[in-house]
């Protein structure tokens, strides 16, 4: 009975994150962005520390600004933040795209 209530939480969960092409998009520059970093870090040899640690969080901003203020370090504290602020962000993304398109009955009349 748990896994038949599991996929319907799913089931709202993953349109109310990802339903619409916008959202989708963003998620997976997100995830691109992460395979960018996680390359940069293990694959590049760095004198100096590396900037590119910065630009996931700048595009999951400003959630993951806060989310940075918590006592976490390491990696899979840095990737969990960037994780739940693109999730975050990828619902508003997903909620402002419906509310937009919506609109009003009239608007898509005659010009």
């Amino acid at each position: 009975m748990d896994g038949v209530r599991h996929r319907r939480r799913v089931r709202r969960v993953v349109p109310a994150v990802a339903g619409t092409w916008a959202a989708r998009v963003y998620l997976v520059l997100c995830g691109a962005l992460l395979v960018w970093v996680s390359a940069d870090a293990f694959l590049v040899s760095h004198e100096d520390a590396s900037m590119s640690g910065v630009v996931p969080l700048l595009a999951t901003a400003p959630l993951s600004m806060l989310l940075l203020l918590a006592p976490w370090e390491g990696i899979p504290a840095y990737a969990s933040v960037v994780v739940v602020s693109a999730l975050v962000n990828a619902a508003l993304i997903n909620w402002c795209v419906r509310a937009l398109g919506r609109g009003s009955p009239g608007a898509g009349g005659a010009r």
